[in-house]
């Protein structure tokens, strides 16, 4: 494991495309959701026990060398989102795109291969670590963090949030990251005997139809 790499990956500097989407916090903002530190660790709590547990648990079993088609197949039946599943499609085709630049690797021209318009981006990301050298827990840990980190960011550009606020928030989710991170290398470690179902299958229902909503918005700052 190099964590020169894990620190590249989890950079949000990364040219991954991440700051051009929100996580959902720009329709929470404009619904009142988030609206101060407060409530902008509450929104980030409960993303990452849900979508950022799933996300995490895409990216892991990825990162084991689980087939990513089989893993692209579970990521669209757990993003009920229309709109949600086009957002992770770009993400994971600019990841890719960055990733084969930084990291090249057969499995990562195989993936753009077969996925032309892009796979879904935790299961990008965990081929991505693969490449990189990082293991399950590492993807696991920095889909974790994406999950929080792109809408305490998007947050302070929406409602001109201190940023050291929003850091704070951060900080303050470190045990929870910790706790999903590692729930999510044991389900990794459980598919490579029983399949994609050992996955989570984290709901987060307001996420999805939020995220419709803000697709049909004539003007936005964030793609999603």
């Amino acid at each position: 494991m190099s964590r020169a790499a894990l620190l590249v990956l989890a950079d949000g500097r990364f040219p991954a495309g991440g700051h051009a989407h929100s996580g959902g916090a720009e329709a929470a903002c404009k619904a009142g959701r988030i609206h101060d530190a407060t409530t902008l660790e509450e929104f980030c709590r409960g993303r990452l026990h849900t979508a950022g547990l799933t996300a995490a648990a895409l990216a892991a079993p990825a990162a084991l060398g689980l087939d990513p088609a089989v893993l692209d197949a579970a990521a669209d039946a757990r993003t009920p989102s229309p709109a949600l599943r086009t957002a992770a499609r770009r993400l994971g085709r600019q990841l890719l795109r960055a990733a084969r630049a930084t990291w090249p690797s057969a499995e990562l021209e195989a993936l753009a291969a077969a996925f032309p318009r892009g796979a879904h981006q935790p299961v990008v990301l965990g081929v991505t670590a693969r490449a990189a050298g990082l293991g399950p827990g590492d993807a696991a840990h920095v889909a974790a963090y994406e999950s929080v980190g792109g809408p305490a960011t998007a947050t302070v550009r929406l409602l001109g949030l201190d940023p050291f606020e929003a850091s704070g928030v951060l900080a303050r989710l470190a045990p929870d990251l910790d706790a999903v991170a590692a729930r999510a290398e044991r389900a990794a470690l459980r598919a490579r005997s029983r399949g994609t179902d050992a996955l989570p299958a984290a709901s987060s229902p307001l996420l999805d139809i939020s995220a419709e909503v803000h697709a049909d918005w004539p003007v936005r700052l964030f793609a999603s």
